[in-house]
């Protein structure tokens, strides 16, 4: 979602901004800007198509040069995507500001500034934030800004340049990320560390509430109570090749094929399943807990709905799985003996780190987080935490996330099942072994491509798709369909197959294929019946079917015939020919595969 960066530097800094900006694409967006402190005065540039355009105008036709700015990607929230909504957002040629998040109240602080004097020409909450400031400016941007965020509610991430102080960038953060870039003579603001590699690998990580001051001296920072505050800075090495597209045709297509080796790096290193996996404390946490509550959204939830049927089976524990945007806001019964699992890809995902701060409200203190970022919010706000070791994802649909959460979350089950003596050290010895191979065993996948874009050339003509699974491989179904509809605009939605006669079978007609995951497990037997009742109903099916299921392509039937059956670990092999089909069928419908559109990467507003 939405992208900041801001710097002060003793050269041109526009280079470095629109560069972190680029960096930023990935994240999804619909228009962008840059502003810069010029002769004394604010300027900038701003545009509704993407990154390049807006170099374009910066140094074709603006010829735009400054030693402090700030510049964002914007995904629009209040107001649509055309040019006078775009950030930066200037009050009265004297504040300049980007915003990410959402201001709850900002019709009431409108009414109160218009009442002041101030004009509004834009639709978005985030002018209110840029003519309080200049309303409030006494002389000192960075008290103004930390009196002016006590009358926001919601959430934001902020970075404002007034041209009174033409070497200073002051930031400020709530319920959006923040972090400062600390450079030689030089210091930067960004909303992800990597829109700044490259410009520096030393980082210090905001936190809630914090205002921060940035100018060619140094670093100032003020906590919640505006008292003075120190943050740790770490050395995070710079992102480099992750992401340079080599030669694939597009991100998604290089981080799907990116998967064993993301997977191979997931899988922890050493012979046993142990608690400290998963923290110092994880031993004594894990010996007190009697539940699991699993809180995520999109494909994290996917993952989370997986993973049910193998904490379930394998570690006999009682799992829930929750939509982390419903969650809070219903009433819900705590049990502080559950472990609270929440899982996402970036990290600040919004609506699930409100989901975990709404449960440590309840009283609910044993958390974990499974994500792909070390330096994250979520990873903070626990006590315990997995990393996945995915790398950077670029494509908006996921991927190698959504993979390498599995792996996570079955390590896990087999970690939790071996405290409560459900797994002797032969089982453990197996689970193991099977999680080796499992990068072999998708590179076998992988090898199917060919077939696959056979059939996405008939699905590219297609306007829908039902997608059925049992059991373990019903929320695969779900990912399955979620890909297709993100990517390539077909609509399409998963059953659990025994659901069809309960009411989807009165959608399957020859028009609609009908994709079915068909591993060679105990409801093979139930799942080919229920590939009767769409067959018998003129509908077409396309099979992901295990070798030994002994389903062949004949007429109304196609089949893609998987390497081997996995076991447990099967839906980490099915989802990968999803996700190829997915792909392969948006190329030949021309979409936008890495940026689809109204999408976003990392969801950060609510």
């Amino acid at each position: 979602m939405c992208g900041i960066v801001g710097a002060v530097a003793q050269r041109n800094i526009v280079p470095v901004l629109v560069e972190g900006l680029r960096r930023l694409e990935y994240r999804g967006y619909d228009s962008c800007g840059v502003a810069v402190l010029s002769n004394g005065e604010p300027r900038r540039a701003r545009s509704v198509a993407r990154v390049a355009d807006l170099d374009e105008q910066v140094v074709r036709e603006t010829q735009l040069s400054g030693m402090t700015g700030i510049a964002h990607t914007r995904w629009a929230t209040h107001g649509a995507p055309v040019t006078h909504n775009a950030h930066p957002i200037f009050s009265r040629d004297t504040v300049a500001l980007v915003h990410n998040g959402i201001i709850e109240n900002y019709e009431a602080l409108r009414e109160m500034l218009r009442g002041k004097g101030y004009e509004f020409v834009s639709q978005t909450d985030t002018e209110v934030i840029a003519h309080l400031i200049h309303s409030m400016y006494r002389g000192d941007l960075f008290q103004t800004v930390r009196d002016a965020v006590q009358q926001l509610h919601g959430a934001y991430a902020i970075a404002v340049i007034h041209k009174d102080q033409p070497h200073t960038v002051v930031g400020a953060r709530q319920g959006s990320p923040l972090v400062v870039g600390v450079g030689e003579g030089e210091n930067f603001l960004a909303s992800d560390a990597l829109a700044l590699a490259g410009s520096t690998d030393r980082f210090a990580f905001l936190e809630e509430g914090d205002v921060v001051e940035i100018t060619l001296e140094g670093v100032k920072i003020a906590d919640r109570d505006g008292l003075p505050a120190q943050r740790e800075v770490r050395v995070v090495s710079a992102y480099g090749g992750a992401v340079e597209l080599g030669p694939y045709r597009h991100f998604m297509q290089k981080e799907i094929f990116e998967q064993p080796r993301a997977i191979t790096d997931t899988i922890p290193q050493s012979d046993s399943f142990d608690a400290d996996l998963f923290g110092e404390k994880a031993a004594g946490v894990f010996s007190e807990i009697d539940s699991i509550l699993i809180l995520a959204c999109g494909t994290s939830y996917y993952s989370g709905l997986t993973a049910k049927y193998w904490l379930e089976s394998i570690a006999k524990i009682p799992t829930q799985v929750e939509i982390a945007s419903e969650y809070r806001y219903r009433e819900s019964v705590p049990n502080p003996k559950s472990l609270v699992v929440t899982i996402s890809q970036s990290g600040e995902t919004a609506d699930t780190i409100a989901a975990l701060k709404h449960a440590q409200s309840l009283g609910h203190k044993h958390t974990l987080a499974i994500c792909n970022v070390a330096t994250s919010a979520m990873v903070r706000q626990t006590e315990l935490a997995f990393l996945t070791h995915a790398g950077t994802e670029i494509g908006v649909a996921s991927t190698k996330a959504f993979t390498t959460q599995l792996t996570a979350l079955f390590v896990l089950a087999v970690t939790l099942a071996k405290m409560r003596g459900f797994v002797d050290a032969k089982r453990e010895a197996a689970y193991l072994a099977q999680l080796r191979h499992l990068p072999a065993a998708l590179n076998s996948v992988l090898a199917l491509e060919p077939q696959i874009i056979a059939w996405s050339e008939e699905f590219a003509r297609k306007e829908n798709a039902l997608f059925l699974g049992r059991g373990l491989h019903y929320p695969i179904a779900l990912e399955g369909a979620l890909k297709l509809k993100e990517i390539s605009y077909i609509h399409a939605e998963a059953y659990p197959a025994g659901e069809l006669k309960h009411g989807p079978l009165a959608l399957v007609t020859e028009a609609m294929p009908v994709v079915t995951v068909a591993p060679n497990d105990a409801l093979l037997d139930k799942l080919k019946s229920n590939m009767q009742e769409v067959r018998a109903r003129g509908g077409e099916l396309y099979v992901f079917a295990d070798a030994d299921t002994r389903i062949v392509s004949e007429d109304g039937i196609q089949v893609i015939r998987m390497p081997e059956h996995y076991g447990a670990l099967s839906p980490i092999l099915h989802v990968v020919p999803l996700q190829m089909l997915a792909y392969h069928t948006a190329c030949a419908r021309g979409t936008d595969v890495d940026k689809p559109r109204n999408l976003a990467k990392s969801v950060t507003v609510e």
